[in-house]
């Protein structure tokens, strides 16, 4: 399924920070990069260095961020996960 540039979507971003669910804005013309800062911000409420968050789309790490949704061909609707990229210590 292809969703065409410039077309409106929205893709479903699990924060595991927070264990909740975002759903961020885009278009095929998003970058991962623009993904990830959004569910980010709109879950933590605050702004975080994105550097410290690593993206996962279909289970894989998505390595260059710089990428569109559209290389990826992510349709409408797509899972994605965001969890920090070291592992805490549990407190």
């Amino acid at each position: 399924m292809t969703t065409r540039a410039g077309a409106r979507m929205t893709v479903r971003v699990w924060n595991t920070e927070v264990w909740d669910v975002v759903d961020v804005p885009a278009t095929p013309d998003s970058t991962f990069a623009d993904v990830k800062a959004s569910c980010l911000t709109e879950a933590l409420g605050r702004p975080v260095d994105p550097a410290g968050y690593e993206l996962k789309y279909r289970g894989a790490l998505v390595l260059d961020e710089t990428q569109t949704l559209a290389a990826l061909d992510v349709p409408d609707g797509a899972p994605m996960v965001v969890e920090p990229a070291r592992r805490r210590p549990v407190r």
